[in-house]
């Protein structure tokens, strides 16, 4: 089996060459977080440029995340058999070539093709950069750093989706929204091949194994599960389209979890779940990615369907936000050196509720940016910041070596999952308030309605957090 010991010549997390894998790292996770939101504000130009119909557009988003959620698992326990720095390469590789192929898409059919290609890759990116972090830095101040990074970039990259494809749309080509991640990946992939080292553990004899049984049962039940929950946006929850599929992938996940309670060499080990720092913090990472990620799409629609801003206007709309959730990121660290991360996590949970709830109560048809848009959406993003870097030490805290992978891949998989599920589910409060209507008055009631069940939702998580989450320790805090 192919690992990295758990922390190779730290020298304090300061030397040059671990900031510099941070950096690779930091970038793999930017573009995969990036090809989420990016193209939102590109899909008219797509269409007409393309001839895509009203469900082929639907797809363009839709074939990525269900890639990326169905097959994350899978990407974390591959990075764990054949190599953190190897899966790298393959992942960002592959998610180069699809955004290349898609950016130069001349049919819808190739671009879908690049998208879902897109979502493998980024399927098997994603465990990898934090798995790269978490095995070069030792539990402490620089694992903390390190994952505040991780997290503000990541989030920094979804918040900016926005505001680049807008621009890249309005002043170049809605093509660039994909083509951007040709040069930027390529900067990746040389840092992490010349500062990113594989070693192996004790077990270097043991021939590479992956449960391929648990591996089929886990990607299709995700993959059909997630798939359900898309389908509910335009079919209803009630409409055999969504229920079978969603049914569909939830007896393929009691199947999964069947299968791997009695094979040897399991896909996800369920002593995982035993651990209270791994099962909590994953549980809060679905409850706050079934709410936060609403956070963006909400706010798009009011912002270009009740204020009236240009799909560039409303890119920089989120300017505020995007400062915010990396403030919030960075200064996460810093707190929990005087203050327990289960804390730490509790509060931005709440102030990110509070958010939710001022949004869900004050935004009137005719309001203005500044109270309906700006200040409720600095404190959804601030505590989006600051609870995500204490949920991910937690969810990481535990981990050995050779689950380093599968950890990473549960955490994204938790967040996307919860993202999917949790969207599904406000875009569905929000169209049975409005009931068809289209005017400003109603559509804004329908989001703040859908902002008030997101709010309550991520206070029950902070509930959740102060009665479930254990402390982390001063070492894994980074105290």
């Amino acid at each position: 089996m192919v690992t990295s010991p758990a922390h190779p010549d730290t020298a304090g997390g300061r030397s040059p060459r671990l900031w510099a894998v941070v950096l690779a790292a930091c970038a793999g996770q930017f573009l995969v977080v990036l090809d989420v939101s990016v193209v939102n504000v590109a899909l008219p130009a797509m269409r007409s440029d393309l001839g895509l119909s009203a469900t082929g557009l639907q797809w363009v988003v839709n074939l990525y995340t269900i890639a990326f959620a169905g097959l994350m698992l899978l990407g974390g326990r591959a990075v764990d058999v054949f190599g953190r720095k190897r899966m790298f390469l393959l992942g960002l590789g592959t998610f180069i070539v699809a955004s290349l192929v898609g950016g130069l898409a001349q049919e819808p059919w190739q671009l879908l093709g690049a998208r879902t290609v897109q979502g493998i890759g980024a399927a098997v990116l994603a465990p990898a950069t934090l798995t790269i972090l978490t095995t070069s830095f030792p539990p402490g101040a620089a694992r903390t750093r390190a994952i505040a990074t991780w997290t503000a970039v990541g989030a920094g990259g979804g918040a900016a989706g926005g505001i680049i494809g807008g621009a890249l749309t309005e002043l170049l080509s809605w093509r660039w929204v994909l083509l951007i991640n040709v040069p930027i990946g390529m900067l990746a992939v040389v840092a992490a091949a010349l500062w990113v080292t594989e070693r192996r553990d004790d077990r270097e004899g043991a021939p590479p194994r992956l449960d391929v049984p648990g591996a089929l049962l886990v990607t299709l039940g995700l993959v059909t599960l997630v798939y359900g929950v898309v389908q509910t946006e335009t079919q209803g929850w009630g409409a055999p389209g969504a229920f079978g599929p969603l049914i569909g992938g939830l007896v393929m996940l009691g199947a999964f979890v069947l299968v791997e309670a009695r094979t040897e060499a399991p896909l996800v080990p369920l002593r995982l779940f035993a651990s209270r720092p791994v099962s909590a913090a994953n549980a809060a990472m679905f409850v706050c990615g079934a709410a936060m990620v609403s956070m963006w799409y909400f706010m798009s629609l009011y912002m270009q369907n009740v204020l009236h801003f240009s799909p560039l206007q409303a890119g920089l709309g989120f300017l505020a936000q995007t400062v915010s959730i990396i403030l919030g990121s960075k200064v996460a660290p810093v707190v929990m050196r005087a203050l327990d991360g289960k804390y730490v996590a509790m509060a931005g949970i709440a102030v990110s509720g509070a958010g939710f709830l001022w949004a869900g109560w004050g935004i009137p048809a005719g309001g203005g940016y500044v109270a309906t848009v700006l200040g409720p959406g600095i404190l959804m993003a601030l505590g989006s910041g600051l609870a995500a870097t204490p949920l991910t030490s937690s969810a990481t805290s535990g981990a050995a070596p050779e689950d380093a992978g599968l950890v990473s891949g549960l955490v994204n998989t938790a967040r996307t999952v919860g993202g999917a599920l949790g969207l599904a589910v406000l875009s569905t409060v929000a169209a049975s308030y409005t009931a068809g209507r289209s005017a400003p008055e109603a559509l804004a009631g329908g989001y703040g309605f859908a902002f008030q069940i997101g709010g309550l939702v991520l206070m029950a998580g902070a509930v959740f957090v102060l009665a479930v989450l254990p402390r982390l320790r001063s070492g894994e805090a980074g105290g």
